[in-house]
Protein backbone atom coordinates (compact mmCIF):
# COMPACT_ATOMS: atom_id res chain seq x y z
CA UNK A 1 0.00 0.00 0.00
CA UNK A 2 1.00 3.69 -0.84
CA UNK A 3 0.58 6.25 1.49
CA UNK A 4 0.18 9.82 -0.08
CA UNK A 5 0.72 12.76 2.17
CA UNK A 6 -1.12 15.77 1.56
CA UNK A 7 0.84 18.28 4.03
CA UNK A 8 4.52 18.34 3.95
CA UNK A 9 4.79 18.85 7.63
CA UNK A 10 3.16 15.19 7.95
CA UNK A 11 6.09 13.16 6.28
CA UNK A 12 8.96 11.84 8.83
CA UNK A 13 11.85 13.12 8.78
CA UNK A 14 15.14 10.90 8.71
CA UNK A 15 16.87 10.42 12.22
CA UNK A 16 19.68 12.94 12.93
CA UNK A 17 23.00 12.06 11.35
CA UNK A 18 24.94 9.60 14.19
CA UNK A 19 28.40 10.66 14.44
CA UNK A 20 31.03 7.97 15.06
CA UNK A 21 32.78 8.46 18.61
CA UNK A 22 36.22 8.98 18.25
CA UNK A 23 38.61 5.95 19.76
CA UNK A 24 42.28 5.36 20.50
CA UNK A 25 44.02 3.73 18.08
CA UNK A 26 46.28 0.88 19.16
CA UNK A 27 49.53 1.75 19.37
CA UNK A 28 49.28 5.30 17.93
CA UNK A 29 49.34 8.98 19.31
CA UNK A 30 46.83 10.58 17.03
CA UNK A 31 43.01 9.50 17.08
CA UNK A 32 42.47 10.24 13.35
CA UNK A 33 44.19 10.05 9.84
CA UNK A 34 42.37 14.04 9.34
CA UNK A 35 43.21 16.19 6.56
CA UNK A 36 46.01 18.56 6.28
CA UNK A 37 45.20 22.30 5.23
CA UNK A 38 45.86 21.94 1.75
CA UNK A 39 43.42 19.17 0.90
CA UNK A 40 40.44 21.65 -1.21
CA UNK A 41 37.64 18.85 -0.12
CA UNK A 42 36.59 18.04 3.54
CA UNK A 43 35.14 15.10 4.44
CA UNK A 44 33.98 13.48 7.74
CA UNK A 45 33.17 10.22 8.94
CA UNK A 46 29.46 9.29 9.81
CA UNK A 47 27.84 5.92 10.67
CA UNK A 48 25.83 4.45 7.99
CA UNK A 49 24.72 1.34 10.38
CA UNK A 50 27.87 -0.86 8.56
CA UNK A 51 30.07 0.22 10.80
CA UNK A 52 32.17 -1.83 13.70
CA UNK A 53 30.65 -0.71 16.86
CA UNK A 54 33.43 -0.06 19.24
CA UNK A 55 32.25 -3.37 21.24
CA UNK A 56 32.59 -6.48 20.09
CA UNK A 57 29.83 -9.83 21.11
CA UNK A 58 32.25 -10.79 23.79
CA UNK A 59 32.24 -7.09 25.32
CA UNK A 60 35.76 -6.38 24.69
CA UNK A 61 36.69 -3.15 23.46
CA UNK A 62 37.64 -3.30 19.30
CA UNK A 63 39.70 -0.48 19.60
CA UNK A 64 41.57 -2.59 22.07
CA UNK A 65 41.79 -5.72 20.02
CA UNK A 66 42.27 -4.43 16.34
CA UNK A 67 45.06 -5.12 14.75
CA UNK A 68 47.70 -2.27 15.10
CA UNK A 69 48.36 0.23 12.24
CA UNK A 70 51.48 -1.03 10.26
CA UNK A 71 54.36 1.06 9.67
CA UNK A 72 55.67 2.27 6.19
CA UNK A 73 59.08 3.23 5.82
CA UNK A 74 59.49 5.20 2.30
CA UNK A 75 63.25 5.84 0.91
CA UNK A 76 63.90 9.36 -0.59
CA UNK A 77 67.05 11.06 -1.94
CA UNK A 78 66.91 14.10 -0.46
CA UNK A 79 68.47 17.00 -2.40
CA UNK A 80 70.21 18.54 0.75
CA UNK A 81 70.70 17.43 4.29
CA UNK A 82 71.80 21.09 6.49
CA UNK A 83 68.90 23.10 7.49
CA UNK A 84 69.50 26.55 8.64
CA UNK A 85 67.36 28.00 11.83
CA UNK A 86 67.76 31.59 12.12
CA UNK A 87 65.22 31.01 15.32
CA UNK A 88 67.00 33.10 18.35
CA UNK A 89 64.85 31.04 20.53
CA UNK A 90 66.53 27.80 19.45
CA UNK A 91 70.45 26.99 20.53
CA UNK A 92 71.89 25.67 17.25
CA UNK A 93 71.64 26.85 14.00
CA UNK A 94 71.88 24.11 12.08
CA UNK A 95 69.87 20.77 11.83
CA UNK A 96 70.44 17.52 10.19
CA UNK A 97 67.00 15.23 10.32
CA UNK A 98 67.96 11.86 8.04
CA UNK A 99 63.91 11.23 9.13
CA UNK A 100 60.63 13.29 8.35
CA UNK A 101 57.78 11.73 10.24
CA UNK A 102 58.06 9.57 13.45
CA UNK A 103 56.80 6.30 14.49
CA UNK A 104 57.23 7.73 18.33
CA UNK A 105 53.82 9.11 17.48
CA UNK A 106 54.06 11.87 20.23
CA UNK A 107 50.46 13.77 20.31
CA UNK A 108 52.07 17.38 20.88
CA UNK A 109 54.74 17.15 18.35
CA UNK A 110 55.22 20.62 16.40
CA UNK A 111 56.38 18.88 13.31
CA UNK A 112 53.41 17.10 12.31
CA UNK A 113 52.07 19.93 10.05
CA UNK A 114 55.21 18.89 8.20
CA UNK A 115 53.80 15.83 6.45
CA UNK A 116 51.26 18.26 4.62
CA UNK A 117 53.71 19.33 2.32
CA UNK A 118 53.74 15.09 1.05
CA UNK A 119 50.32 15.35 1.09
CA UNK A 120 50.01 12.85 3.97
CA UNK A 121 47.96 13.67 7.28
CA UNK A 122 49.27 15.38 10.08
CA UNK A 123 47.72 12.63 11.92
CA UNK A 124 48.40 8.66 11.63
CA UNK A 125 50.08 9.12 8.40
CA UNK A 126 52.92 11.19 10.32
CA UNK A 127 53.54 7.97 12.30
CA UNK A 128 52.85 5.34 10.14
CA UNK A 129 54.41 6.66 6.75
CA UNK A 130 57.91 7.19 7.50
CA UNK A 131 60.38 8.94 5.38
CA UNK A 132 64.53 8.08 5.11
CA UNK A 133 66.69 9.82 3.67
CA UNK A 134 68.91 7.46 2.22
CA UNK A 135 71.39 9.71 0.76
CA UNK A 136 71.81 11.70 3.59
CA UNK A 137 75.50 11.05 5.20
CA UNK A 138 76.65 11.58 1.55
CA UNK A 139 75.47 15.42 1.55
CA UNK A 140 76.58 16.13 4.74
CA UNK A 141 79.83 15.16 3.70
CA UNK A 142 79.91 16.97 0.49
CA UNK A 143 78.37 20.34 2.26
CA UNK A 144 80.77 19.98 5.20
CA UNK A 145 83.59 19.98 2.29
CA UNK A 146 81.80 22.94 0.53
CA UNK A 147 84.60 26.49 0.28
CA UNK A 148 82.28 28.52 1.79
CA UNK A 149 80.77 26.06 5.06
CA UNK A 150 81.50 27.30 8.07
CA UNK A 151 81.31 25.42 11.49
CA UNK A 152 78.11 26.07 13.18
CA UNK A 153 76.47 24.79 16.42
CA UNK A 154 73.97 21.85 14.43
CA UNK A 155 71.77 19.54 16.19
CA UNK A 156 71.00 16.20 15.05
CA UNK A 157 67.09 15.02 15.35
CA UNK A 158 65.13 18.22 15.89
CA UNK A 159 62.50 17.80 13.79
CA UNK A 160 61.58 14.14 14.27
CA UNK A 161 63.37 11.63 16.41
CA UNK A 162 66.57 10.30 14.88
CA UNK A 163 66.78 6.97 16.75
CA UNK A 164 63.11 6.07 15.74
CA UNK A 165 62.35 2.18 15.61
CA UNK A 166 63.51 2.14 11.66
CA UNK A 167 67.10 3.67 12.81
CA UNK A 168 68.03 0.39 14.08
CA UNK A 169 67.98 -0.89 10.99
CA UNK A 170 68.84 1.59 8.15
CA UNK A 171 71.35 2.70 10.84
CA UNK A 172 71.17 6.81 9.09
CA UNK A 173 72.03 8.80 12.31
CA UNK A 174 74.85 6.85 12.75
CA UNK A 175 76.52 7.23 9.41
CA UNK A 176 75.75 11.48 10.41
CA UNK A 177 77.89 10.73 13.50
CA UNK A 178 80.62 9.19 11.36
CA UNK A 179 80.42 11.77 8.74
CA UNK A 180 80.93 14.60 11.63
CA UNK A 181 83.98 12.15 13.57
CA UNK A 182 85.67 12.28 10.50
CA UNK A 183 85.23 15.96 10.02
CA UNK A 184 86.21 16.56 13.58
CA UNK A 185 82.56 18.93 13.38
CA UNK A 186 81.04 19.41 16.81
CA UNK A 187 77.26 18.44 17.17
CA UNK A 188 74.54 17.77 19.74
CA UNK A 189 71.43 15.23 19.51
CA UNK A 190 68.13 14.69 20.96
CA UNK A 191 65.85 12.03 21.62
CA UNK A 192 63.88 9.70 23.64
CA UNK A 193 64.79 6.51 22.42
CA UNK A 194 67.14 4.38 24.22
CA UNK A 195 68.33 3.43 21.12
CA UNK A 196 71.44 6.18 21.76
CA UNK A 197 73.14 3.89 23.54
CA UNK A 198 73.87 1.56 20.43
CA UNK A 199 76.14 4.17 19.62
CA UNK A 200 78.28 5.08 22.56
CA UNK A 201 81.36 3.98 20.89
CA UNK A 202 81.33 6.98 18.40
CA UNK A 203 79.97 9.40 21.07
CA UNK A 204 82.00 8.71 24.30
CA UNK A 205 85.48 9.26 22.42
CA UNK A 206 83.70 12.18 20.90
CA UNK A 207 82.38 13.66 24.00
CA UNK A 208 85.63 13.78 25.46
CA UNK A 209 86.84 16.11 22.93
CA UNK A 210 84.27 18.39 23.32
CA UNK A 211 82.49 17.39 19.78
CA UNK A 212 79.39 16.24 20.99
CA UNK A 213 76.35 16.41 23.47
CA UNK A 214 73.34 14.55 23.75
CA UNK A 215 70.09 15.42 25.60
CA UNK A 216 67.04 12.67 26.47
CA UNK A 217 63.20 14.10 26.49
CA UNK A 218 61.39 13.34 29.68
CA UNK A 219 57.78 14.77 29.24
CA UNK A 220 56.58 12.72 32.66
CA UNK A 221 57.52 9.74 35.00
CA UNK A 222 53.92 8.24 35.16
CA UNK A 223 54.12 5.58 32.29
CA UNK A 224 50.61 5.16 32.26
CA UNK A 225 50.69 8.99 30.68
CA UNK A 226 53.67 8.62 28.47
CA UNK A 227 51.90 5.68 26.74
CA UNK A 228 49.23 7.49 25.72
CA UNK A 229 50.96 10.51 24.56
CA UNK A 230 54.17 9.42 23.41
CA UNK A 231 53.25 5.43 22.93
CA UNK A 232 56.35 4.28 20.52
CA UNK A 233 59.25 5.81 22.84
CA UNK A 234 60.91 4.46 25.25
CA UNK A 235 59.16 4.43 28.45
CA UNK A 236 60.55 7.22 31.23
CA UNK A 237 62.22 4.62 33.39
CA UNK A 238 64.57 3.21 30.19
CA UNK A 239 65.36 6.72 29.49
CA UNK A 240 66.81 7.46 32.76
CA UNK A 241 68.40 4.39 32.29
CA UNK A 242 70.37 6.07 29.21
CA UNK A 243 70.92 8.98 31.03
CA UNK A 244 72.95 7.20 32.90
CA UNK A 245 74.81 5.06 30.45
CA UNK A 246 75.50 7.98 28.72
CA UNK A 247 77.04 10.23 31.62
CA UNK A 248 79.03 7.26 32.72
CA UNK A 249 80.53 6.41 28.96
CA UNK A 250 81.72 10.45 30.09
CA UNK A 251 78.89 11.80 27.42
CA UNK A 252 77.59 15.64 28.35
CA UNK A 253 74.12 14.72 28.83
CA UNK A 254 70.96 17.05 29.61
CA UNK A 255 67.01 16.39 29.97
CA UNK A 256 64.39 18.17 28.16
CA UNK A 257 61.53 18.62 29.82
CA UNK A 258 59.30 19.15 27.15
CA UNK A 259 56.46 20.16 26.31
CA UNK A 260 54.85 21.30 29.70
CA UNK A 261 50.91 20.80 29.17
CA UNK A 262 48.67 22.35 32.15
CA UNK A 263 46.55 19.66 34.19
CA UNK A 264 48.57 17.01 32.33
CA UNK A 265 52.43 17.18 32.89
CA UNK A 266 52.75 18.09 36.08
CA UNK A 267 55.37 16.01 37.22
CA UNK A 268 58.12 18.36 36.57
CA UNK A 269 60.16 18.66 39.67
CA UNK A 270 60.26 15.05 40.25
CA UNK A 271 61.47 14.68 36.65
CA UNK A 272 64.36 16.86 36.93
CA UNK A 273 65.35 15.07 40.16
CA UNK A 274 65.07 11.57 39.07
CA UNK A 275 67.41 12.71 35.99
CA UNK A 276 69.45 14.65 37.63
CA UNK A 277 70.34 11.19 39.97
CA UNK A 278 70.75 10.08 36.48
CA UNK A 279 73.39 11.74 35.77
CA UNK A 280 72.03 14.59 33.66
CA UNK A 281 73.57 18.48 34.27
CA UNK A 282 71.75 20.23 32.48
CA UNK A 283 67.62 21.09 31.58
CA UNK A 284 65.75 22.95 29.74
CA UNK A 285 61.55 22.99 28.69
CA UNK A 286 58.93 24.76 26.54
CA UNK A 287 55.51 24.99 27.11
CA UNK A 288 52.77 23.30 24.62
CA UNK A 289 52.86 25.02 21.45
CA UNK A 290 49.79 24.04 18.52
CA UNK A 291 51.05 24.97 15.35
CA UNK A 292 48.45 24.49 12.06
CA UNK A 293 47.06 20.93 12.30
CA UNK A 294 48.25 19.89 15.54
CA UNK A 295 45.80 22.31 17.55
CA UNK A 296 43.11 19.86 16.14
CA UNK A 297 45.30 16.71 16.49
CA UNK A 298 45.72 17.74 20.09
CA UNK A 299 42.27 18.48 20.78
CA UNK A 300 40.84 15.02 20.09
CA UNK A 301 43.40 13.62 21.53
CA UNK A 302 42.10 15.53 24.88
CA UNK A 303 38.55 14.67 24.48
CA UNK A 304 39.15 10.50 23.97
CA UNK A 305 41.76 10.34 26.75
CA UNK A 306 40.97 13.08 29.03
CA UNK A 307 37.20 14.79 27.95
CA UNK A 308 36.39 16.24 31.49
CA UNK A 309 39.69 18.09 31.44
CA UNK A 310 39.66 18.94 27.63
CA UNK A 311 38.01 22.46 28.15
CA UNK A 312 40.41 23.48 31.03
CA UNK A 313 43.84 22.53 29.05
CA UNK A 314 42.94 24.83 26.74
CA UNK A 315 42.09 27.53 28.72
CA UNK A 316 44.99 26.91 30.30
CA UNK A 317 47.32 26.96 27.46
CA UNK A 318 45.66 29.74 26.14
CA UNK A 319 46.52 31.40 29.56
CA UNK A 320 50.38 30.53 28.45
CA UNK A 321 50.64 32.23 25.83
CA UNK A 322 48.71 35.22 27.43
CA UNK A 323 45.60 35.54 25.08
CA UNK A 324 43.66 38.11 25.03
CA UNK A 325 39.80 37.55 24.83
CA UNK A 326 38.52 38.29 21.34
CA UNK A 327 42.54 35.80 20.22
CA UNK A 328 40.71 33.13 22.15
CA UNK A 329 36.63 33.51 20.79
CA UNK A 330 38.70 33.90 17.39
CA UNK A 331 40.06 30.18 17.93
CA UNK A 332 44.14 31.15 18.89
CA UNK A 333 45.69 28.91 21.17
CA UNK A 334 49.09 30.19 21.13
CA UNK A 335 51.59 33.59 19.78
CA UNK A 336 54.25 32.15 17.57
CA UNK A 337 56.54 34.96 17.63
CA UNK A 338 60.00 34.03 18.09
CA UNK A 339 60.29 35.94 21.63
CA UNK A 340 57.46 34.30 23.61
CA UNK A 341 55.94 30.85 21.74
CA UNK A 342 58.81 28.11 23.38
CA UNK A 343 58.48 29.85 27.31
CA UNK A 344 54.76 31.65 26.78
CA UNK A 345 53.99 34.89 28.53
CA UNK A 346 52.38 36.13 31.35
CA UNK A 347 51.48 34.77 34.99
CA UNK A 348 50.91 31.10 34.09
CA UNK A 349 53.92 31.31 32.30
CA UNK A 350 55.72 32.84 35.01
CA UNK A 351 54.69 29.81 37.18
CA UNK A 352 55.96 27.40 35.07
CA UNK A 353 59.55 29.56 35.03
CA UNK A 354 59.52 29.75 38.72
CA UNK A 355 58.96 26.06 39.29
CA UNK A 356 61.60 24.98 36.58
CA UNK A 357 64.19 27.71 38.08
CA UNK A 358 63.86 26.67 41.75
CA UNK A 359 64.19 23.37 40.92
CA UNK A 360 67.06 23.59 38.56
CA UNK A 361 69.05 25.85 41.30
CA UNK A 362 67.99 23.07 44.11
CA UNK A 363 69.53 20.53 42.40
CA UNK A 364 72.80 21.90 40.72
CA UNK A 365 71.60 22.20 37.24
CA UNK A 366 72.83 24.20 34.45
CA UNK A 367 75.79 25.47 36.57
CA UNK A 368 78.24 25.07 34.18
CA UNK A 369 77.40 24.86 30.47
CA UNK A 370 78.34 22.42 28.19
CA UNK A 371 80.81 24.10 25.15
CA UNK A 372 81.73 22.56 22.15
CA UNK A 373 84.48 23.13 20.28
CA UNK A 374 84.07 24.75 16.84
CA UNK A 375 87.75 25.41 16.31
CA UNK A 376 88.34 21.37 15.38
CA UNK A 377 86.73 21.14 12.44
CA UNK A 378 88.75 19.98 9.81
CA UNK A 379 86.75 19.38 6.17
CA UNK A 380 89.84 18.32 4.47
CA UNK A 381 89.84 15.02 6.65
CA UNK A 382 86.69 13.86 4.74
CA UNK A 383 88.64 14.14 1.45
CA UNK A 384 91.54 12.25 2.86
CA UNK A 385 93.78 14.98 3.13
CA UNK A 386 96.14 14.70 6.51
CA UNK A 387 95.61 16.98 9.63
CA UNK A 388 98.36 19.03 10.11
CA UNK A 389 97.22 19.53 14.13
Amino acid sequence: MIKIYTDASDVPQPPEEVRIPLQAVRGRGSVTAMAHRFVRDAREVVDDGWSHPPWQEDGTDAAQTAPALATRVHLETARSALCANDSPDIFFELSVNPYRGCEHGCIYCYARPTHSYLNLSPGLDFETQIIAKQNIAQLLRSELCAPRYVPRLLNIGSATDCYQPVERELQLTRSLIEVMRDARHPFSLITKSSGVERDLDLLAPLAAQNLAAVYITITTLDPALARRMEPRAAAPHRRLRTIRALADAGVPVGVSVAPQIPFITEDMEQVLEAAHDAGARSAFYTVLRLPWELDTLFREWLQVHYPQRAARVMARVQDLHNLSDTQRSAGKTYHSDFATRMKGSGLWADLVRQRFATTCRRLGLNRERVELDLSQFRPGLLQGQSSLF
